[in-house]
């Protein structure tokens, strides 16, 4: 998925490759990004990286033509691969009227309703007035769930995320997630039967077979489960070595918790040791430092991970990789977090790396969330690959993905378990029913108001229809600025409300969220306070076009920056400082309603407790004036009369 999650910003042929320097020339809305100090390049709609040639917007699906049925659709299944014409007509909603103003839906990416109110909530402590008195708005507030079953994850133990959550927001649909279709490949035994698993198999006789991806259970990215049955499944079929290449968390687990999973990790791989198979961890690294990298925000820690999983060279070796990551976290009073450790080696006791990736190896990147694994999969499949040297390449090697990261670049070629496929979503009823749409965020959150939103497509649904802007990312930890970019986001927004040119106007603000997996409370109290204070000048413009507007958000986090006991207790470390939470939270996220044009009966149903994003889609139909189509979750609002 490239960049900004595949061709919305890598839009070209997949054996492309990006080289260095190239720009692209802007397009409207340019005013706004200008003014606000973004680069000219950020205004190019669905604009591809610095690093990346530029190419026409291309559309994902046959956008702009109407379907030839109008018969009355039948309601089709999100994930059904069904290829019968569907009928894309939206019908004029019985008592609210269109408004004479656009349609703004505001994203505020990670901000969550907790339950626990206290000096940890950064939502609760920051000074939101804007929020807070939205909040005091008779029956147009209210939560929705974020998490879990309500966005296709297996359970709701499992936190929600801003993929899932941008396709339940933009699909209004609910569709079995990554994880899950993991479980259940891995469930029945169908992983196993796949062309996926048939090309690795072909190394197992007598070349190594490498698993890359991130040790964690947190169910963002990968589980820990999931690689303890591909190992096994590798080895019950023949696998005779196998190498592990870590990548520890502390975002969406504990931070600390590395040396537990590395632990366990470690005992898996004795006894699959004991029954014959040659397993051994062979190099790692922290997931901010080391491979996973998104967006093609930073791609000095993709040739980090390449040069420690690849060629067995990084700055330090161990001989075991618990010691590795105690060493690296360094002293337990002020300890590296699990997220930024530097990259290791593993090796043997002549110095020797124990795992590197030679020709007619298979590789298998055994995360099941994209993003993170586009830019390491260019690196392994790309054969003109230029934006770093590579030094070395493996050739003949058996490459796949868990799932495909990028559907349109397919990338990789081959997988393990195929995606979700997710049909109908509201930007193709939007398009198809002449409502232009402008969608903005900056680069860490800007494929999902993008590629996510659209069902994890690519590009445009119809360039003449949409206006992608993304503002690019600081590179770096994002506490060290936590106004990021919401200011030059506002602006842009802004203009694109005002132009007159568009009906939707979709914004994402990623402070809440990036600010807090660093884990530092008093900025993301900060980042908290800067959102609140562009929400209410986006919901003052709004107001001054006589438009409609809806306030929501993807999941929680910065609802809560400790970690608790079962009871909700604070953890204390040694120290007795607070021990941080970096990662998602189980909380279900507010949404408001409002605007100068929406008539005032228009408020928020009673009841329906297990409501969640999915409801959000048919909710905007209503705002714009239209029924939501039928195979969408309900919608939140109804006409109250006096």
């Amino acid at each position: 998925m490239g960049k900004g999650m595949g061709g919305v910003l890598s839009r070209r042929k997949r054996e492309e490759v990006p080289s260095a320097g190239a720009t692209s020339a802007p397009a409207e809305p340019t005013a706004a990004a200008a003014s606000a100090g973004a680069p000219a390049e950020t205004a190019t709609p669905a604009a591809p990286a610095a690093s990346e040639p530029a190419a026409a917007p291309k559309a994902a699906t046959e956008a702009g033509k109407t379907p030839a049925s109008t018969a009355e659709p039948e309601p089709e299944p999100a994930s059904s691969g069904a290829t019968m014409s569907h009928d894309y007509t939206l019908k004029p909603h019985p008592t609210i009227p269109a408004p004479e103003g656009p349609v703004m839906i505001c994203i505020l990416d990670g901000f969550g309703e907790n339950e626990y109110k206290d000096e940890f909530n950064a939502v609760h402590v920051a000074n939101t007035p804007t929020i807070d008195a939205l909040r005091q708005v008779p029956n147009r507030f209210r939560t929705i769930k974020a998490h879990g079953t309500a966005v296709g994850l297996p359970s709701d133990a499992d936190m929600g995320n801003s993929e899932v959550g941008h396709n339940a927001l933009g699909s209004g649909q609910v569709v079995d997630q990554g994880a899950r279709l993991v479980d259940i490949a891995l469930e029945t035994g169908k992983m196993f039967e796949g062309n996926g698993w048939k090309l690795i198999s072909e190394a197992f006789a007598t070349n190594t077979v490498h698993f890359i991806g991130l040790l964690s259970d947190g169910g963002v990215h990968s589980r820990a489960d999931q690689l303890v049955g591909c190992l096994r499944g590798a080895a019950a079929r023949g696998a005779k070595r196998i190498r592990c290449h870590i990548l520890t968390d502390g975002r969406d687990v504990p931070d600390g918790s590395s040396v537990k999973f590395v632990e366990d990790l470690e005992a898996e791989l004795a006894s699959l040791r004991e029954k014959g198979c040659d397993a051994r961890i062979a190099s790692g690294g922290g997931r901010m430092k080391v491979t996973m990298d998104r967006y093609e925000a930073d791609w000095s820690m993709v040739k980090r991970g390449w040069d420690a999983h690849v060629l067995g060279k990084a700055p330090r070796t161990f001989t075991d990789a618990k010691t590795a990551v105690v060493t690296l976290r360094g002293p337990e009073d002020a300890p590296v977090s699990d997220q930024y450790l530097d990259p290791f080696v593993i090796v043997d006791e002549t110095g020797a790396p124990v795992g590197t990736v030679q020709d007619g190896d298979a590789v298998v990147l055994f995360n099941f969330r994209a993003d993170r694994m586009v830019e390491i999969s260019k690196a392994f499949e790309y054969p003109d690959f230029a934006v770093f040297d590579r030094e070395r390449v493996p050739q003949g090697l058996r490459f796949v993905g868990m799932m495909q990261y990028d559907g349109d670049l397919k990338l990789p070629a081959n997988f393990l378990v195929p995606p979700p496929e997710i049909l109908h979503v509201s930007g193709e009823y939007l398009v198809k029913n002449g409502i232009s749409t402008f969608a903005c965020s900056e680069t860490q959150k800007f494929g999902h108001v993008t590629f996510f939103w659209n069902g994890n497509r690519s590009g445009y649904l119809d360039a003449k229809m949409e206006q992608y802007l993304e503002i690019p990312s600081d590179k770096i930890e994002f506490n060290q600025a936590p106004d990021m970019k919401a200011r030059e986001i506002t602006a842009a927004s802004r203009e694109a409300l005002l132009s007159g040119k568009y009906k939707v106007v979709r914004v994402n603000f990623a402070n809440p969220d990036m600010v807090g997996h660093t884990g530092d409370l008093a900025a993301t109290i900060r980042a908290c306070e800067t959102c609140d204070a562009c929400v209410k000048e986006l919901l003052q413009v709004v107001d001054s076009v006589n438009g409609r507007w809806l306030v929501t958000s993807d999941h929680g986090n910065a609802d809560d920056m400790v970690q608790r006991d079962k009871k909700g207790k604070p953890l204390m470390g040694e120290d007795g400082k607070p021990l941080a939470l970096t990662s998602h939270t189980l909380a279900p996220v507010p949404i408001f309603v409002g605007g100068k044009g929406l008539p005032e009966g228009v408020v928020f149903k009673q009841g329906d407790a297990e409501a969640g994003l999915a409801n959000v889609a048919a909710t905007t139909f209503n705002l714009l004036g239209y029924e939501a189509p039928e195979i969408y979750k309900p919608t939140l609002v109804e006409v109250k009369t006096a």
